[in-house]
């Protein structure tokens, strides 16, 4: 899916086909997008029906790309709005996004980054305030890798056994988990999420096993037999799945599923697996960049604090 949403970025800022092989589903436009915050009156927010006429004006064309709105509000940098948009081919499904200018007649794609002497700082401290899944390493470690996972992601699945690597070949970092399930484009991610997080609070050795098995098993699960398979590898892992299982159910366990999405969100998170290295941002992990995190890694141990 990053290759698709690569691709859309092509297509949206030089308007050509590129490697994508999708066009346009519609959606029902004409509805208001919602008010801006307290202190984002100056932001001018397209409705839904601006921005699906713009889609369809650039992707109508295809016929096998679809798409939902699902978010149009302030971008959190003075003027600009930033739209959401859920794509989906035959490939699977992927969160885009884009910024709209203040004039309201140009977009922006990519991201915004941080800047400064220290830039990855802010996110930094967001994360040591914040992070609350299974960890593993010393304390005290000078490099802090925080990954933001989907369980039924596939790119997480693809990607875990590099950053299982890139864990190992660092002894003196610290890796923590975040669940951050994409419950808009996968239908078992949430209910993974509460499982995970419950065999987390309940055995730390219990929880690597559990994800690793789960990313193994994911093209067995469903949303109709999600429970009985993750109730299962609950018992795999080593803890009583039928606690595990009562446990995802609780009301604490989504609140705690909560705080680590809106934890992603607060260091803009949007697309899994999206790891953390030192407060820098490593988005769309890519397993043949191997050795380029390795040096990233290397690299934050050195720096003064």
């Amino acid at each position: 899916m990053r290759i698709l949403l690569n691709s859309i970025c092509v297509l949206i800022l030089a308007g050509s086909l590129a490697a994508a092989q999708t066009t346009a589903a519609k959606v029902t436009p004409g509805k208001p997008a919602a008010s801006p915050a307290a202190g984002d009156a100056a932001v001018n927010l397209p409705t839904e029906a601006t921005v699906d006429s713009f889609l369809q004006q650039t992707f109508g064309y295809q016929p096998d790309l679809t798409w939902r709105i699902s978010g149009i509000r302030p971008a959190g940098v003075a003027g600009l709005a930033e739209v959401t948009v859920v794509l989906a081919t035959q490939q699977g499904q992927q969160l885009s996004r884009f910024y709209v200018a203040p004039d309201g007649e140009h977009a922006l794609t990519g991201d915004i980054i941080p800047f400064g002497a220290r830039p990855f700082d802010p996110a930094m401290k967001i994360l040591e305030k914040g992070i609350t899944g299974p960890q593993r390493g010393p304390k005290d470690a000078p490099v802090i890798i925080v990954e933001f996972g989907d369980l039924q992601c596939p790119a997480c699945k693809r990607a875990q056994p590099e950053i299982e690597a890139l864990v190992a070949a660092e002894p003196n970092a610290r890796f923590v988990f975040q669940n951050f399930p994409l419950g808009q484009v996968h239908n078992w991610a949430v209910k993974a999420a509460d499982y995970a997080d419950c065999v987390g609070r309940a055995s730390s050795d219990a929880f690597w096993k559990f994800i690793a098995k789960t990313y193994e098993t994911q093209s067995d699960i469903t949303a109709e037999n999600v429970d009985e398979k993750l109730t299962a590898i609950a018992d795999g892992a080593g803890v009583k799945g039928a606690d595990i299982a009562a446990c995802a159910a609780k009301p604490e366990t989504k609140a705690h599923v909560d705080a680590s999405i809106e934890l992603g969100k607060a260091v803009d998170v949007t697309s899994t697996p999206t790891l953390f290295i030192n407060g820098r941002k490593v988005a769309s992990f890519d397993p043949q960049m191997k050795e380029l995190y390795k040096s990233l890694v290397e690299f934050a141990a050195k720096q003064p604090k």
